[in-house]
């Protein structure tokens, strides 16, 4: 986004005003920390690593278009979680997990026990590529978010319970 987008977006918003040189201050300053973070090195195995993209839609040049965030979170040796690394494109696909698989073994990640992922076409040979001994399962969301399709949405049993199960799934 331009300054000038972020700005009318932070007024909208807001109801701030922050100026063009403010703001490129700001960037200025946390870009380098950014890059240091998505350089750092990794620890060479993760027990679980979640690969997903979040879709979304922003406005570049007074035109918006799509994007995908690519995110991944691992869960170390220690059982702690920590955020891998967030890519951006234009879409999600095999290709992109695959430069993405490639960079975070660049950066230290030698192995992964469990890959949990949403399915898409490719993206399991993709993990296997670059981690062969990882075992890739389709996350449990996804499952529950696929299987919704083949229940009727008027589904007797839950009706007269008063469940919505497409609230609590997202």
């Amino acid at each position: 986004m331009s300054c000038r987008d972020i700005s009318d977006h932070i007024k909208e918003m807001y109801d701030t005003d922050i100026s063009h040189n403010v703001l490129s201050q700001i960037t200025d300053k946390i870009i380098p920390d950014i890059k240091t973070w998505q350089s750092r090195p990794l620890e060479s195995l993760y027990c679980i690593v979640w690969l997903d993209a979040i879709h979304y839609e922003v406005k570049v040049d007074g035109e918006f278009t799509h994007k995908a965030i690519y995110n991944v979170l691992g869960i170390n040796k220690k059982g702690h979680k920590e955020v891998l690394g967030m890519y951006i494109s234009e879409s999600e696909g095999a290709n992109f997990w695959f430069q993405m698989l490639t960079d975070l073994e660049n950066r230290g990640l030698k192995a992964i026990l469990i890959t949990c992922t949403d399915n898409l076409k490719g993206f399991t040979q993709a993990i296997l590529s670059v981690y062969p001994k990882a075992i890739t399962q389709l996350c449990i969301v996804h499952q529950i978010r696929n299987s919704l399709k083949y229940v009727a949405s008027m589904d007797d049993s839950s009706s007269k319970l008063g469940i919505d199960y497409t609230t609590i799934i997202y």
